[in-house]
């Protein structure tokens, strides 16, 4: 135990550290030099989109001074919506790699996943990455690290990670800087899941990192929290290849296969003991839910591949735990579920993953937060995550929204702009500007999560010229003027294209949205009617025309009565379909109200 270090590395999107983790992996000789880039971004999302959406584990050896050193890597993700990646990882660690843009200094996310590391006591090694750039500021950079770390000049470790520069510096400092993990090996197992993924054949893989106790191959294993009790089949070390062992030790990372074929009895943030001698409870960290903050539908394209996406989902919930679902049916759109994501981002990505990976065609439906309504009926308390469950506005008293606190990272002359931002997106300004440097600041917002949950991020950087960065934090509920705006299409209400916004924007987005479902459905053999209400009154109508068989075309010469016959009976049948008729709405409409809504 004394020669391991577990460590993860911390850092802004796009900062490097999927490149420094490769540089580590060459310099301890686990892989060749050279053999491939991004060796940790395995999935191919991950490369396309240029940032890590899963934790990573990987072993490696150095001799330093003699004598050989474990080293454990937990590589995180960067974004807002992936913060629950990294909290695992980090209480798996005993320190952290805190990697620094020299080109783009201190961003928001690098001091949200620093207070997190510090919440848990983990040893920072301040890293400044693209020294040899030539738009790099070290000295710039180097005092926000000093104020932001509280640490000396010569605790900061310059390197390139793409040329290799000051990695040996930084394999030293991991082994001298970071403390061996502590534990009793003596005491029951406990053993914390920071990550897991299914196998088709062997079953749910879950990877660990043992606190107590040791781990053996055959053991009879216990889950805390769902309290299933299951066998260690095959345990081991996490390479790049696999490697299987008979015992893994206290303050160890490794694998392990059990066979478990139920997704739902292994959960990330669990604590695996010995069943026959378990941990005693107060001994061990309490497990946390995740909470999602957005919230949408999801549904096959074809109705008949139910079971293909429900597969799909629990799969897909087993290796991300902070994705949620729950089974509903839609008159529209059939059986799917209802969906929880941290946000906007980590939608697209587990949509993408979808039909990716697992090869489902999905529907999305438009997402929106959670509000909380105070009924006036016994002055209950209802928590709403889908609009179709929003009461009618007689049966309650008030609704509350989520609010967050909002922290922009910027450069001065974009002030202005994104103040205005924030306060189109109902932002309400906290304090005063806070000056980092000489030309960088922080701006404090207080604002409705469901303002930024769709495009702010996008509104943030296009403002700034990409020069600013954010981060958020949930601070509760507050009261807000909501309305609910739904959609009839041929007099049938479609509960998939309900919508809750804020009243200032309802009657406008109303308007919009019906001028532009107009445009996505396409036309049928019936003319339909396009009504949006708000809050049961109607305020938009358009109508689709119908399409115009000439039913007249083969009638030439002869009386004008067969013609008129054949009209009246064309007129019949489309005056029977109206009512028998169903109206096929495109996936791409649910998709396109992302940017109607904003």
């Amino acid at each position: 135990m004394h020669y391991i270090r577990n460590f993860c590395i911390i850092a802004h999107i796009d900062h490097g550290k999927s490149t420094l983790a490769d540089r580590l992996l060459e310099l301890t000789k686990t892989v060749s030099e050279g053999e491939k880039n991004q060796l940790l971004d395995d999935m191919e999302l991950e490369r396309e989109r240029g940032i890590t959406i899963k934790s990573h584990a990987v072993q490696m050896e150095y001799k330093y001074q003699d004598k050989v050193y474990i080293l454990n890597l937990i590589d995180t993700p960067g974004h807002v919506d992936f913060s629950y990646e990294v909290s695992r990882s980090i209480a798996a660690c005993e320190g952290a790699l805190l990697i620094i843009d020299c080109t783009k200094s201190v961003q928001s996310q690098t001091i949200s996943n620093l207070s997190l590391a510090l919440k848990k006591n983990l040893v920072i090694i301040p890293v400044l990455n693209k020294v040899d750039l030539l738009d790099s500021i070290p000295e710039e950079v180097i005092v926000e690290i000093m104020e932001l770390v509280n640490c000396k000049k010569e605790d900061i470790i310059p390197v390139s990670a793409k040329n290799g520069l000051g990695i040996s510096n930084v394999l030293k400092e991991i082994i001298t800087r970071i403390p061996a993990p502590k534990g009793d090996e003596k005491s029951p197992l406990q053993a914390i899941i920071f990550d897991s993924l299914y196998n088709p054949f062997t079953g749910i893989e879950v990877f660990f990192r043992v606190k107590n106790g040791c781990i053996r191959k055959g053991q009879k294993i216990k889950f805390m929290s769902t309290g299933k009790v299951s066998f260690a089949n095959e345990i081991g070390t996490l390479k790049l290849k696999r490697i299987s062992k008979n015992k893994i030790e206290t303050g160890d990372v490794g694998y392990m296969i059990s066979g478990i074929k139920n997704t739902c009895e292994v959960k990330v943030g669990d604590t695996m003991t010995d069943a026959n001698n378990p941990v005693d409870k107060k001994n061990v960290e309490k497990f946390e839910e995740v909470k999602p903050m957005v919230f949408a539908s999801i549904y096959p394209v074809h109705s008949d591949k139910y079971e293909e996406l429900s597969a799909a989902i629990e799969k897909l919930h087993l290796n991300d735990a902070s994705f949620s679902f729950i089974s509903e049916s839609s008159p529209a759109l059939g059986f799917g579920f209802r969906c929880g994501f941290l946000g906007l981002l980590h939608m697209e990505i587990v949509r993408d993953r979808l039909e990716r990976e697992y090869g489902v065609s999905i529907i999305i439906t438009i997402p929106n937060v959670s509000y909380r309504v105070h009924m006036k009926k016994d002055n209950l308390i209802l928590l709403v995550n889908n609009p179709s469950d929003f009461p009618e506005i007689e049966k309650f008293r008030k609704v509350e929204e989520p609010y967050v606190l909002v922290s922009i990272f910027t450069k001065e002359i974009y002030m202005g702009s994104i103040i205005s931002l924030c306060i189109e997106k109902r932002g309400i300004m906290i304090g005063d500007k806070n000056y980092l440097t000489s030309e960088k600041i922080k701006i404090i917002f207080e604002m409705p999560l469901s303002e930024i949950v769709f495009d702010f991020y996008d509104k943030l950087k296009t403002v700034s010229k990409g020069y600013a960065s954010f981060d958020y934090n949930f601070i509760g509920y507050r009261d807000s003027k909501l309305k609910k705006i739904s959609v009839l299409i041929n007099h049938e209400k479609i509960e998939s294209l309900s919508i809750l916004v804020h009243e200032n924007k309802s009657f406008f987005l109303a308007k919009k949205i019906c001028k532009e479902l107009a445009l996505l459905i396409p036309k049928h053999q019936f003319s339909i009617p396009i009504q949006v209400s708000i809050s049961g009154k109607i305020i938009a109508r358009e109508t689709i025309k119908a399409l115009r068989k000439n039913v007249t075309d083969k009638c030439y010469g002869g009386d004008i009565s067969r013609k008129k016959k054949l009209l009246e009976k064309q007129k019949k049948g489309k005056k029977k379909m109206r009512h028998l008729g169903k109206v096929e709405i495109p996936s791409s409409a649910f998709m396109t109200f992302l940017k109607v809504k904003n």
